[in-house]
């Protein structure tokens, strides 16, 4: 008799079952949700009680995962344990699979009720205040039964949650050019030149970026979108910007602009911020390109295909700065 938790031991369970038992499938499925759990929590005793089992079960599901692979998944540090460079790359396609699964399961659910549904969504930062909640009451009003997984996040990471399968869609600046993503530009917004309320360009309505090509700016970090337009836009205008401090959210660039510690390019606030002025950039014309992506080759559920359809009606009026949109182009900002 082979000993409990064997290689034996689980190609009995597995032809029991009905499968073969040469299937790799076979041999891992029950023990991803696992794994997931405990790679996203890098730690034992938490998955255990997300996924109400006892520790020392998922301790040894785990111990025969790795035994069953010949990979060591886990490092463990006493009680603390944390993933291995074999174990992160086996955890993003875990999620990629199960995002499969779930994705199945939700279709042929919406096959059974085509009303109802989930929409995993990814949105920028700087849309969630207003336009995403905006967007979600308009199209509920014909699709109330539809349920929304929201993610904000940057460009560059959202992308790579629809690859893993995470995100069914997402709007996203700048608009990402693939070979596995389809792309629909949808609207423009205007970026204003952010300064301190006592700055010395505060009390004017319009400036030429040129003008801040000696100001300390503050910037979102390297790999953000708004970041690379930051720094294409200065280039335009015939200086590269001397960053002073960088972030991961607007609104607190917003905070270090009013505290005096530099001036930033940034799309309007849904709410005006005390101690700050957006200035209108004449030149270079300082925009930025909101957009849609979805996977190329991914069957969309009934819900996804409808909320697609719904954003692309909205082209051209996608977003607006609250109580104030300026004139989409201003005199000699050209492109």
């Amino acid at each position: 008799m082979s000993p409990p938790g064997s290689q034996d031991e689980v190609r009995v369970t597995v032809v029991t079952a009905g499968l073969s038992p040469d299937s790799w499938a076979a041999l891992l499925t029950p023990r991803l949700a696992w794994f997931a759990a405990v790679a996203r929590r890098e730690h034992l005793t938490r998955a255990a009680r997300d996924l109400a089992v006892p520790q020392s079960t998922l301790s040894r599901a785990m111990a025969r995962l790795e035994a069953d692979l010949g990979v060591a998944l886990l490092a463990r540090h006493g009680r603390a344990i944390s993933l291995t460079p074999a174990g992160r790359s086996f955890a993003r396609f875990t999620e990629r699979a199960l995002g499969e699964v779930e994705r199945a399961a939700e279709a042929v659910r919406t096959d059974a009720d085509p009303a109802a549904g989930k929409v995993a969504f990814g949105f920028l930062h700087t849309m969630g205040p207003e336009t995403v909640p905006e967007l979600l009451r308009a199209f509920r009003a014909d699709h109330p039964r539809v349920r929304f997984a929201l993610v904000q996040s940057y460009g560059e990471d959202m992308i790579e949650r629809m690859r893993a399968g995470e995100l069914d869609l997402c709007l996203t600046s700048p608009v990402p050019e693939a070979p596995d993503l389809v792309t629909r530009r949808l609207d423009e917004q205007r970026l204003f030149l952010v300064v301190p309320a006592d700055h010395r360009l505060a009390t004017r309505r319009r400036v030429r970026l040129a003008e801040a090509a000696e100001e300390p700016f503050v910037t979102l970090e390297p790999g953000y979108g708004l970041r690379r337009l930051t720094d294409i836009l200065c280039e335009r205008a015939g200086f590269r910007p001397r960053v002073a401090f960088e972030g991961e959210e607007p609104e607190t660039l917003r905070g270090l602009v009013a505290a005096g510690l530099g001036v930033a390019l940034l799309p309007p606030p849904t709410m005006p911020r005390p101690g700050v002025r957006d200035l209108a950039v004449t030149a270079p014309r300082a925009v930025r390109e909101i957009g849609v992506a979805w996977m190329a080759d991914r069957p969309d559920t009934r819900p996804v295909a409808d909320f697609k359809r719904f954003l692309l009606g909205r082209r051209g009026r996608l977003v607006a700065a609250p109580g104030r949109e300026p004139e989409r182009r201003d005199e000699g900002s050209g492109r």
